[in-house]
């Protein structure tokens, strides 16, 4: 029997997964944050060591016997960034060949049937790629506001802000928003609100978004506005990817990836239609699955078994090793 492992890496918690070559998953292992961004290269080693190091334990396995591995980081996003990370990575004592890449691939590979496509996460923040048949790679920065990257729920909720400062200096038309988020934040009104906001008394962060789609769903003008822009701004960087991989007249798959896709067909149904114009053939699915599925999938592939009569195995199982371990005391 041969194994193969699967890790995804994130800004505040990791997996690892191990399944044999039926697609059944074997072991599984979870720890805290691994992106170098936010724990250094020494802090990912130490993801990775610990997650790995507790599904070889669970699995019954050691490194050895692993035939190929996957990998998805968060924080990989540039080719300076593939050294420590492999150097990382070595540590393992992995015989096996491996595949690094992005995290947000490993949701797409999870997600897509076919295994590519475009992947759209919109999160906190939010990112998107995406890569063909052939496996080349379209990509946006994955530095959001800084080079002018939208559509997660934090841009969206201080989108919503701007247009509550705009209704108390009557730059823009009114807005249900601006006694919600007086509310939210227990200001006495909202003069109140805006000067404890500026003076860093009171803060609204990403958790406020479901606000922004209550008040748009009661009819607020202004809060189904900032969702619309959400929506342009998620499209436009799928169509970005769309075009750099050349799948316009291609059909395959969109993986919708994060939180803000919870707010339904408010944003979901100009989103779609944007993309569409675009890519005619594009088909829209959520990720319901632990991303690290797609990192053992890869890991499959990269170490010569085709992932793909397995995939529906690892799918099926992967939520149960999954349920297994958060149900068991830690």
């Amino acid at each position: 029997m041969t194994y193969y492992l699967g890790v995804d890496i994130g800004a505040t918690k990791s997996h690892a997964m191990i399944a044999d070559e039926r697609g059944c998953v074997v072991g599984f292992g979870e720890a805290g944050p691994g992106n170098h961004e936010v724990v250094g290269y020494d802090g990912l080693q130490a993801a990775l060591q610990a997650i790995t190091a507790q599904a070889l334990a669970s699995a019954g396995i050691t490194a050895a016997q692993i035939a190929g591995a996957g990998f998805g980081v968060a924080g990989y996003d540039w080719p300076s960034e593939l050294e420590p990370t492999l150097e990382a990575v070595a540590t393992l004592g992995l015989a096996a060949p491996v595949e690094i890449v992005n995290d947000t691939i490993i949701g797409l590979v999870a997600g897509a049937e076919s295994g590519w496509g475009v992947a759209i996460v919109a999160g906190t923040s939010n990112n998107c790629w995406g890569w063909n048949a052939q496996h080349q790679i379209g990509r946006v920065t994955g530095n959001g506001s800084r080079f002018g990257e939208f559509g997660g729920s934090g841009e969206l909720v201080e989108m919503a802000t701007i247009s509550v400062a705009k209704a108390w200096t009557r730059r823009g038309p009114g807005t249900a928003l601006s006694d919600m988020f007086a509310r939210y934040c227990g200001a006495r009104s909202q003069a109140d609100l805006l000067e404890g906001l500026s003076q860093g008394w009171y803060g609204i962060g990403a958790e406020a978004a479901p606000l922004v789609f209550q008040a748009a769903e009661t009819g607020d003008a202004v809060a189904l506005g900032v969702i619309r822009w959400a929506a342009a701004e998620l499209a436009s960087l799928a169509t970005g990817v769309i075009r750099q991989i050349g799948l316009e007249q291609h059909q395959f798959d969109v993986v919708l990836v994060g939180s803000m896709y919870n707010g339904g067909p408010l944003l979901l149904e100009p989103l779609t239609e944007a993309v569409l114009a675009v890519a005619p053939g594009a088909r829209f699915v959520r990720l319901l699955v632990p991303p690290v599925v797609g990192a053992v999938l890869l890991g499959m592939q990269v170490g010569g078994l085709d992932p793909r009569p397995r995939r529906q195995t690892l799918i099926d199982t992967a939520g149960l090793a999954v349920f297994a371990r958060t149900a068991t005391p830690q």
